[in-house]
C-alpha cells in the first residue's frame, strides 16, 4: 500500500528545498575565515543595557558537514539584535577528517577569543557534525572549563545511520552509530560542567533515528528541545529555533532539570 506523506513533512521538504536554493547561493560569502574585529575601545560609562549584553559570554557558531559560516547569516543577526556583543564563527576546513583534530582547533580558537574579548567562557552553538564537534572538546579535552553552555541543532550524538551512505569520508564514519568518537562520547563524564541544550526535530531527515539528536548522557547536565515541523537545514534558521537559544543562552541549567524537555511548535 502506499503511503502518503503527511501535510507537515511536504511543508517541511519544501522548506529545506527552498533554504538549500538560497544558502548554495550565499555559501561562497562564507569561505573565508571572518576578520577579527580588535577589541571595542572603553570610551566612558556604558548604559544598564549595554551592561547585560557585554556581561554576556561571546558565542561561537560552529558549521556542519560540507559547510561553513554563511549557515549562520540569520541566527548570528538576531543574537546580536537582541542584545549579544559577541558574536563569531569558525569555519572548519572542507579537509577536515577528524573529529579530534577539528575539536583541538576549536581548543586554540576559544582560547584567542577569551583572550581578546577578556571572557573566562564562552558559549557555543553547533549546528549538525558542529555539536558534535565541540561536544568532544568539551567533554573529552577539558574544554568544559572554557564552555559554559553548548546548544546543538540537530547533531548526530549517538551517530546516524544516514552517515553510511558516505561510506569513504572518515568524518562521515565518525558520525555513524558504532564509531570510536560516538563511543568516546558515551563513556562516564562525572566532573564535566558545562550545561547543554540539544535541539532535535521530529522531521530531521538527516539524523536517522531522530531521535539521535537528542543528549542521553547521566553524567551531564542536558535537556532537550524537541522542534516540530523543522527540517535538518531549517534548524540554523528557524525564527522559533532562534528564540529557543537565545533562552538557552540565558537559563542556568542545575542537575535538577537534567532530565527535563521542552519542546518548539
Amino acid at each position: 500500500m502506499l503511503v502518503r506523506p503527511s501535510a507537515a513533512l511536504l511543508r517541511s521538504t519544501v522548506l529545506e528545498l527552498l533554504i538549500l536554493t538560497v544558502h548554495v547561493l550565499l555559501y561562497p560569502t562564507g569561505l573565508a575565515q571572518e576578520r577579527r574585529p580588535p577589541p571595542p575601545a572603553v570610551t566612558g560609562p556604558r548604559s544598564e543595557q549595554e551592561d547585560d549584553g557585554e556581561d554576556r559570554p561571546p558565542v561561537l557558531l560552529l558549521h556542519g558537514f560540507i559547510d561553513n559560516r554563511s549557515v549562520f547569516a540569520l541566527l548570528r543577526r538576531s543574537l546580536r539584535r537582541h542584545g549579544w556583543q559577541h558574536v563569531l564563527t569558525l569555519n572548519f576546513s572542507l579537509l577536515t577528517c577528524d573529529v579530534r583534530a577539528a575539536a583541538a582547533l576549536l581548543a586554540g580558537h576559544v582560547e584567542e577569543v577569551c583572550a581578546r574579548t577578556g571572557s573566562p567562557q564562552v558559549d557555543v552553538v553547533g549546528h549538525s557534525l558542529g555539536g558534535l564537534i565541540a561536544r568532544y572538546y568539551v567533554q573529552r579535552m577539558g574544554g568544559d572549563t572554557r564552555v559554559r553552555t553548548l546548544v546543538t541543532l540537530g547533531t548526530p550524538h549517538a551517530g546516524t545511520h544516514l552517515a553510511g551512505i558516505v561510506p569513504g569520508h572518515p568524518l562521515a564514519r565518525q558520525m555513524r552509530p558504532d564509531s570510536e568518537i560516538v563511543a568516546e562520547l558515551a563513556e562516564p563524564a562525572p566532573q564535566c560542567g558545562t550545561q547543554f541544550v540539544s535541539f532535535w526535530s521530529d522531521l530531521d531527515l538527516i539524523m536517522i533515528p531522530v531521535e539521535t539528536a537528542r543528549i542521553d548522557h547521566p553524567d551531564l547536565i542536558s535537556r532537550s528541545v524537541r522542534v516540530s515541523g523543522v527540517g535538518h537545514l531549517a534548524l540554523p534558521v528557524h525564527a522559533e529555533v532562534a528564540a529557543g537559544i537565545r533562552q538557552a543562552l540565558t537559563t542556568e541549567e542545575t542537575a535538577d532539570g537534567r532530565a527535563g524537555a521542552a519542546s518548539v511548535a
